[in-house]
């Protein structure tokens, strides 16, 4: 299966900082601006390392960012125990199809600040796709309930100003008393853009502030 597709940061970067915060209103791609107005949903965005669960012919296979991607032994680990016991969960949901389950790795010592969620390491999940088909939120929800798997926190729906503004203001994670790193917006209908990419986009607290 492909590795998870780039999520656009939703304003251009700015030179003067090195590219470490954002030109406030220009936006990154057309699309954004054309449908800033609309209702977006937000999720938080968690500070881990990308994870694919691959199910292809009725197999259960794991990859990183990329296939080059070296999964850590404890993350993997973790992984095994949690999914090898749901092969046949798998092969009733999806039967013949090939789908990949994307998510974050996530837990101590996976990135500065891991241990703040849990004090293990396990997984989220953020997307799910069958074939060629990316499922909508609710999907992803029954899917994962099936599974008895987590799935990143809804925090919100508005605009990309209001998106903006709870981003740069910063806000409690939903998984305890610390900053939450970021927002994932995509608009409440899936949208394509006209090359075929997902409109979907994302916002960090620590854009705002430069280091």
């Amino acid at each position: 299966m492909k590795k998870y597709h780039k999520i656009q940061t939703v304003y251009k970067r700015d030179p003067a900082t090195r590219h470490k915060t954002l030109i406030e209103g220009d936006f990154s791609k057309p699309e954004f601006e054309y449908l800033k107005e609309n209702e977006w949903i937000f999720t938080e965005k968690v500070d881990g390392t990308n994870i694919r669960v691959m199910f292809e012919e009725e197999h259960i296979a794991f990859g990183g960012k990329s296939d080059k991607a070296q999964i850590p032994v404890r993350l993997a680990n973790s992984l095994n125990e949690k999914f090898m016991p749901l092969a046949e969960d798998f092969r009733n949901i999806f039967k013949d199809a090939d789908a990949c389950l994307y998510g974050e790795g996530y837990g101590a010592t996976i990135q500065k600040g891991g241990g703040n969620y849990r004090q293990d390491q396990s997984f989220v999940l953020f997307d799910i796709k069958i074939g060629p088909w990316w499922l909508q939120r609710k999907d992803v929800e029954d899917i994962a309930k099936d599974l008895g798997l987590d799935v990143v926190p809804i925090i919100g729906t508005g605009t990309l100003a209001e998106m903006v503004r709870k981003a740069g203001e910063g806000f409690n994670s939903v998984w305890g008393d610390f900053m939450a790193e970021g927002i994932v917006a995509r608009p409440s209908t899936e949208l394509m853009g006209r090359n075929g990419s997902r409109i979907i986009t994302k916002i960090k607290y620590k854009d705002f502030r430069a280091v």
